[in-house]
Parts: structure tokens; C-alpha cells; sequence
């Protein structure tokens, strides 16, 4: 198989797996397997595109050309190959969570929604695996729409608000910001293409180079940076491992991914660098931070905590970007793979406490530490990597961060980054130390769910396995920054 027929199969492989889902929906054991096969084989495709890409390999095929300029492009990059990793490989476990926690909690239409799951993790490869800025926008539009139906999925009233709010900011900013700003690189340079370096400088107007930032880091609404944010919180109304696609496997992280893409392949962070065009950036993704962590507190929903810390979290990449020197990008890039670890694990957990006790809020999780010590070892686990304690994964890319910041003698950010540390303890621990309380121990029934509870587990042991491993992501890493 050549590496353009193994590129075409990763990219059809979720496809398949929806359109299988749907021809055995009356089977529905059958019907769930296509998503942990899918997965699977994402996975093995991905991993092999990741060490062909250290080896020197290249995985890259022309469609067809729509003008001059711009094709129908799919060219792997470096950067690309980590974020289809990291959604292949949780692919496997939120499929086979997905089946625990559907069933556990009953939900309907269970079959629109694997469908649509599926779809959504073929938008998110064929977005890792873009050739060009035109490529990118297509797939990330329709990543929007098909999740839309996952956070409407229940069709209550408050779901179908959640959906129009999801749906009218991100297609709005796409539509009113990064589509211009698409338009006008090409306009100033004749190429879209994603180019090592950067294709701006020498062509784009440094005094605008500033607006531009602003039109792409705002028109790429799944960066969800203050005040582009309100879409995540409301989506929070959908099941928890629409949460889990949202917060680690695909959305999110499709939003700071493309925006790291524009970063390093279409800017170019010398440019950046040089220009200070992404200064103002730097303040505003603080600013996003800290606030976004103060609200996290205030919050007694545990769906609706995990929201506003992704929030802060993303941030953390886009404040990388913006930096832009070498270790600040090489904190944001590792962050992708960091955070996704961790807070796919923190959503998890907080699904299966809902599917095995049926509790939400925080301050209802009294003596539940005992009554379920798997889910909240794992939650441990996964809380301590956002937050950066050693030896987790977590603590890699915060240490990026913070000399990246100082390379920029931004040293105000290296504190704000420490700041931000101490409120994650607080608002990420304080749900395990209610849960061993034996003071407030209630009665609460427990369900047994297996298939919501071992994901979690083992998304948590690995957030301490890869700390040990991190250097074979960096390898690839330090191409993306070098």
C-alpha cells in the first residue's frame, strides 16, 4: 500500500464506520463495534503516518486543482500527524465508552448519534491532514454541522437553544472572519498552501499583519477565546462523551490546531516574532486564563466546571502561538496531546458518575469517593496532569510555557501561568476532597457500569505513562518548531 493509498484509507475509514453503524442499527451490538474498529484502525494508520513522517516519509496527494493556486489538497505536516494520533488513539476508548454510557443512561437515537460521531472524527483527520488554508476551512465547517445534531441530540428545549447558540457562533465567525481572512492571504500571496516557515513574510503588509491575527484567531471560533467562548458552557446539555469530542478528541482541539497551523505554516513565527503583531494576543489569552478559571470555580455543575477549565486550558495554547518562540510553541503544541489525555479522563469520570450514582453537581458527591474509588482514581490522575504536577504529562507542556515566556521576556505570563496552576488545584481538586469526606457520606444507590468506568482508568494511567514516553512526541515536535 502506498502512503497516498494509506492517507485515502485513514480519511474513509470513519466514513465506513458510520455507514456501517447505520446498515446494522437494528443490530446494536454489531452497530456500536463499528466505532471501536473504526477507531483501531484510525489509530494503527495514524501511529504509521507518525513514524513515516520522523523517517523522513511523505504523505501527500493533489485531488484535483480549483485555480491557480489552490488545490484539493492533502499534505501531512508534522503538527497534523500528532492531532490525528491523539483523536485516533481516543477514538477507540470514546467509542467503547460511548456504548456504556448510551446504554446506562438510556438515551435515544442511539444510532444518529454514532452515526454522526463517526463523521466527526473523519472531519477532524481530513482536518489534521489538510494541505492548505481552503482544505482546513472546508473540514472545519463540517465538523460544525455534524456535531450539531450530538449537542442537540436530546431535543428537549434547552438542548435545541444550546444547538442554535453552537451553531450561529461557530459558523458566524467562520463565515464573517476566517473566510476573509482566508481570502486575503491569497489575495497577498497567490498560495494558500501550508509552507514550513510561513508564506506571508515578503508579501503581507506588516502594519496589517496584526488584523489579520485578529480575524483568524476570532474567526476560528473552536479556539473558544473570550468572549468567542460561549458556545462551549452551552454545550455542556449534551451527553458526556459529546463532552469528551468537544473538550479532548476533536472540536477544541480542532480550533487552537488550525490556528497553530496558521501560526507556524502560513504566518511563520519569525515573522510573528518579529512583527509583534500577536502581542495583544499574548494579554487577551492571559486575560482568558485567569478569568475562565475564576468562573470555573463558581461553578457546582461538574460538566459545567470541566467547561470553563477547557476554556482556560485552550488558552494556553493560543497564548503559546501568540508568544511564539520556540519553546513557546513547543509547550503549545505538546499541550494538544496534554490536555486531550487529561480532560477527555476528567469528562469521563464525570459521565460515568452520573450513569453509576446519577449525581451532576459537586456539592452532591459527599462519601461517593468510597463507593467508587475506580472512577476517582482515574479522575486524580487526569486532574493532576491539567494542573502540571510531575510525573504526568501535564507537566511538559506548562514547562514549555513558562521558558517560552521568558524567551519572550514576557514575565508577567511565566507568573499568571503559576497563577493559574494553584486556582486549577482548587477547582479541580475540590470534587475529590468532597468525595472522601466521610462527613457528608449520603445514601446513593450505585449501578454497576464497567464500560463508563475502565476508559477513564486507563486514560488516566496514561497520562503518568506518557510523561516517561514524552520525547517520542517531541522528537516530531521539534521539527514542527524548529
Amino acid at each position: 500500500m502506498t502512503n497516498e493509498d494509506l492517507l485515502i484509507l485513514g480519511l474513509l475509514t470513519p466514513l465506513f464506520a458510520a455507514f456501517g453503524s447505520y446498515c446494522f442499527k437494528n443490530n446494536i451490538n454489531v452497530r456500536d463495534s463499528f466505532g471501536v474498529i473504526g477507531g483501531i484502525i484510525t489509530f494503527l494508520i495514524s501511529l504509521k503516518i507518525f513514524n513515516g513522517l520522523q523517517a523522513e516519509e511523505q504523505y501527500s496527494i493533489n485531488l484535483f486543482t480549483l485555480f491557480d493556486g489552490v488545490d484539493f489538497l492533502f499534505n501531512i505536516t508534522p503538527l497534523g500527524s500528532i492531532f490525528s494520533l491523539v483523536a485516533s488513539s481516543l477514538w477507540i476508548l470514546a467509542s467503547i465508552y460511548t456504548v456504556g454510557y448510551m446504554r446506562g443512561a438510556g438515551e435515544k437515537n442511539q444510532t444518529r448519534f454514532v452515526i454522526f460521531y463517526s463523521i466527526a472524527i473523519h472531519a477532524a483527520l481530513a482536518i489534521a491532514w489538510s494541505g492548505n488554508l481552503l482544505m482546513l476551512f472546508i473540514f472545519y465547517e463540517i465538523l460544525t454541522f455534524s456535531t450539531f445534531p450530538l449537542v442537540g441530540h436530546k431535543q428537549d428545549a434547552e438542548s435545541q437553544a444550546a444547538g442554535r447558540v453552537y451553531l450561529s457562533i461557530l459558523v458566524g465567525t467562520s463565515l464573517v472572519l476566517f473566510l476573509p481572512a482566508i481570502f486575503w492571504v491569497w489575495l497577498e500571496t497567490g498560495s494558500l498552501n501550508f509552507t514550513p516557515g510561513g508564506i506571508l513574510e515578503g508579501k503581507f503588509p506588516t502594519e496589517y499583519l496584526m488584523f489579520l491575527v485578529a480575524m483568524l484567531v476570532f474567526g476560528i471560533g473552536k479556539a473558544a477565546i473570550m468572549p468567542i467562548h460561549r458556545w462551549l458552557p452551552a454545550a455542556m446539555v449534551a451527553p458526556t462523551p459529546v463532552s469528551a469530542l468537544l473538550h479532548a478528541v476533536a472540536v477544541v482541539k480542532a480550533g487552537v490546531f488550525s490556528f497553530l497551523m496558521v501560526v507556524v505554516y502560513i504566518i511563520g513565527p519569525d515573522y510573528l516574532l518579529q512583527s509583534k503583531a500577536s502581542n495583544w494576543l499574548v494579554w487577551l489569552s492571559s486575560f482568558t486564563i485567569l478569568t475562565a478559571s475564576i468562573i470555573a470555580i463558581s461553578k457546582d455543575d461538574l460538566k459545567a466546571r470541566l467547561a470553563y477549565s477547557t476554556i482556560s486550558q485552550l488558552s494556553y495554547i493560543i497564548l503559546g502561538a501568540a508568544l511564539a518562540t520556540t519553546f513557546a510553541l513547543k509547550g503549545a503544541s505538546f499541550h494538544i496531546i496534554t490536555h486531550a489525555a487529561g480532560k477527555i479522563t476528567l469528562f469521563f469520570c464525570a459521565g460515568a458518575i452520573y450513569v453509576t450514582a446519577h449525581v451532576k453537581k459537586i456539592s452532591e458527591l459527599g462519601g461517593l469517593g468510597f463507593k467508587t474509588p475506580m472512577i476517582f482514581f482515574a479522575y486524580i490522575l487526569g486532574a493532576l496532569s491539567i494542573i502540571g504536577v510531575p510525573p504526568l504529562i501535564g507537566s511538559w507542556s506548562k514547562l514549555f510555557l513558562v521558558i517560552g515566556s521568558l524567551e519572550a521576556d514576557f514575565l508577567f505570563v511565566a507568573v499568571l501561568l503559576g497563577i493559574s496552576s494553584l486556582l486549577n488545584i482548587y477547582y479541580l481538586l475540590q470534587p475529590v476532597f468532597i468525595a472522601f469526606n466521610k462527613k457528608n457520606i449520603k445514601n446513593i444507590n450505585i449501578t454497576k457500569a464497567p464500560l463508563t468506568v475502565w476508559p477513564p482508568v486507563i486514560t488516566g494511567v496514561g497520562c503518568l505513562f506518557l510523561f516517561f514516553f514524552s520525547n517520542y512526541f517531541l522528537n516530531i515536535i521539534n521539527g514542527v518548531v524548529a
